[in-house]
């Protein structure tokens, strides 16, 4: 159902996507990025901070002394955001695979697993963090009300609804998702997996009781966020219409927080697009900027998200062989 869901949001937006490019004139738009020459291509280096501290957070989840090491956890973290960068996984599938690399590379799966479910938590409240920072400029542009208490009781629920997911993760979810495929299919495959459904749910137990470490985990997932402003700045400044980090800061969190709710979006197309547009009209920015600004971060699509999922094949490619290679040599 998910899959479906994100297949018919891929339609929607890249719809969207388009119809506001086509209203804006995409000549209009393309002179734009035309003009800034090669420059252009050096907007992604402002999101790299992004992936390192994202690995540094992810490796905090792990027992200490028990993570895997930076280049692991790095190209794991790497494949995965691609994966649910391209997508239609709804954001999803680049979390199983980010376990399955490091399982593959010889991490025990339930701490692989566990980290998993507990960085993916860790990740909600960065960016309820972010929304909130977002929220704070609506009132400092002086934006309606009724919008600005909207924004507030959106991440409320939100921020409940990550609370209770806490609560049901402590309470030990793997454990009752397994019982209750044993239940109904009354599989030996679920049957054999409860015991590691017992290791999972304890290694989550495991990660938030480690307070200090959770926490921090949470300040470097929002920094990383914030720091992401720079690649919004970077755009405008290059495309020739250069805005302050104040309003740089605005766009990206309230745009990139927008984005993340609409998770079964691929890569919110359509919808980042969208709330740039919106976005930008409170701050007096005009909308083939917007557009511009918005087409020229996803220029690290290109750069950064396909070689991810270059790699992700290859990874997956010499597992493959070198586990029918192995299977092969038992046979003789």
């Amino acid at each position: 159902m998910a899959k479906v869901l994100s297949y018919i949001g891929l339609i929607v937006g890249l719809a969207v996507m388009t119809g506001l490019i086509a209203w804006q004139g995409l000549g209009e738009v393309s002179d734009l990025i035309l003009a800034s020459g090669w420059p252009i291509l050096l907007v992604p280096l402002a999101w790299s901070p992004t992936v390192v501290l994202g690995t540094m957070t992810w490796r905090l989840l792990f027992a200490p002394g028990k993570e895997p090491t930076f280049k692991d956890t790095f190209m794991a973290l790497w494949m995965g955001r691609s994966i649910n960068t391209l997508l239609p996984v709804a954001s999803i599938g680049g979390e199983v695979v980010k376990a399955r690399m490091l399982i593959l590379w010889g991490h025990p799966k339930a701490e692989a697993s566990a980290s998993v479910v507990v960085d993916k938590t860790v990740q909600v409240f960065g960016v309820i963090i972010w929304g909130l920072i977002g929220v704070s400029l609506l009132v400092h542009y002086s934006v309606e009300q009724d919008l600005i208490a909207a924004a507030l009781t959106g991440f409320a629920v939100l921020g409940a609804a990550c609370a209770g997911f806490v609560l049901v993760q402590k309470a030990g979810m793997a454990r009752v998702m397994v019982n209750s495929a044993h239940k109904v299919t009354k599989s030996d495959y679920f049957e054999n997996m409860k015991d590691g459904a017992e290791r999972v749910d304890e290694c989550v137990r495991g990660s938030y009781s480690r307070h200090g470490r959770l926490a921090l985990a949470i300040f470097w997932r929002a920094l990383a966020l914030i720091l992401q402003t720079a690649e919004v700045w970077a755009a405008a400044y290059v495309l020739g219409h250069p805005i302050t980090i104040m309003e740089a800061m605005f766009l990206k969190s309230m745009t990139s927080t927008l984005s993340d709710v609409a998770f079964v979006i691929p890569n919110a197309y359509g919808i980042q697009e969208g709330a740039f547009v919106v976005l930008g009209a409170m701050i007096g920015l005009p909308p083939d900027l917007m557009l511009a600004v918005s087409l020229s971060i996803r220029i690290r699509e290109l750069i950064v998200d396909v070689p991810g999922l270059v790699i992700w094949q290859h990874a997956e490619g010499h597992h493959f062989f070198k586990k029918r290679k192995l299977s092969a040599s038992e046979k003789i």
